[in-house]
């Protein structure tokens, strides 16, 4: 009997151990059940407080925005308005200069009058004579950069309307509203496009009264004045202008074989008679017939010139080096002979404006002049 008892008590103690472990085990998995559910919990609470928070910025970003966008729409009509106010003003500046401003020409009457109290001067002393000197002072808008390195842009004296020649030729000239429409414009896409009948030569065209003016050279010996009806697209009038060889009017503007000028006493023509000529002449045009009325050497030497320009009858022409320096004056010539001395693709005057439009380098620049008299004793 004792082995019988001594088996029964083991196994009761064993099923004992079994029981406690089996116990522990399960209190362990249920407290770290407990813990994983707070966890899971905090987490909630935690996602629950970062997801109000988010819309809250959210909510904040959004009325910033809208605040934002009525500032900037505000901003947007206070500079609308600025715009205008600008437009008004630069045109009231406008008509101002057109009551204040010098007249750049003087009248035939007053030159005869001029000439003549120059003529009493010289006769009472040899040493005390009277110059009449135009000063020229000038302020610089670079407007834009579109098109190619060389080409000629300017706008027709007698309405708002601006002419662009892209290039040193072809037959193509755009043409647009007015400087603030080519301003603002990205190309030649939104301008009207002219086709010529005939390709233009070089940057020396003209506009005048309502008429473009170019130059057309086929042969060596033979250049043409052509004088183009802007209204009615049509040619009206070409002239015949004997040379001797084929020459550039500026030595460092090959591409230019003759350049054609306007100003308030009418239409002008400066070219080089043969290659072999130093200086440039200067020629008066009738401009609705193309008719030479008179011929000049103006002295000023084509080698390391520009470009030119006429005002009221004085050539003034613009030299530079080789290698692009600064532009100078450094040639000037008067048909009246009351004034004489002795980078830019063209340069073209608009009496009107008493404005010079330029063509640098693809730059198309404004250059606004003021012209005085002043008689020195």
């Amino acid at each position: 009997m004792k082995p019988v008892l001594v088996l029964l008590v083991s196994t009761a103690w064993t099923l004992t151990g079994a029981q406690y472990y089996y116990q522990g085990l399960m209190d362990y998995l249920e407290n770290r059940l407990l813990a994983i559910e707070d966890r899971m919990q905090f987490w909630h609470d935690q996602s629950h407080r970062y997801h109000t928070e988010l819309k809250d910025f959210k909510k904040l970003t959004a009325e910033a925005m809208d605040a934002l966008s009525k500032e900037h729409s505000l901003l947007f009509k206070d500079l609308e308005g600025a715009s205008v106010r600008v437009d008004r003003v630069e045109r009231e500046m406008d008509f101002v200069e057109t009551l204040t401003s010098p007249r750049a020409c003087v009248k035939k009457a007053d030159k005869v009058v001029e000439q003549g109290a120059w003529g009493l001067e010289e006769n009472k002393a040899h040493y005390n004579f009277m110059k009449l000197l135009k000063q020229l002072s000038i302020s610089v808008k670079i407007l834009k950069r579109v098109g190619s390195p060389k080409g000629m842009w300017t706008r027709d004296p007698r309405s708002s309307k601006v002419y662009v020649f892209n290039g040193t030729s072809g037959d193509s000239v755009y043409q647009f509203n007015s400087v603030r429409d080519f301003s603002s414009s990205p190309g030649a896409s939104s301008s009207r496009q002219i086709r010529l009948p005939s390709d233009f030569s070089g940057p020396g065209s003209a506009i005048y009264n309502g008429f473009l003016y170019y130059i057309q050279q086929e042969a060596e010996t033979d250049m043409q004045v052509v004088r183009y009806d802007l209204t009615s697209d049509f040619v009206t009038d070409i002239a015949m202008f004997p040379v001797e060889s084929r020459a550039a009017v500026y030595g460092l503007n090959p591409e230019t074989v003759a350049d054609l000028a306007a100003d308030d006493e009418g239409l002008w023509l400066l070219y080089a008679s043969s290659d072999s000529e130093p200086n440039i002449h200067l020629a008066k045009m009738d401009p609705a017939t193309l008719d030479i009325e008179q011929i000049w050497d103006t002295r000023c030497p084509r080698e390391k010139a520009e470009a030119a320009f006429v005002i009221c009858g004085t050539v003034y022409v613009v030299y530079n080096t080789r290698l692009a320096s600064r532009s100078r004056v450094q040639c000037l010539f008067d048909v009246s002979d009351m004034v004489r001395y002795g980078a830019h693709a063209s340069l073209k005057y608009n009496p009107e404006e008493k404005q010079l439009y330029a063509w640098d380098d693809g730059y198309q620049i404004i250059y606004r002049l003021t012209m005085k008299r002043k008689l020195l004793v």
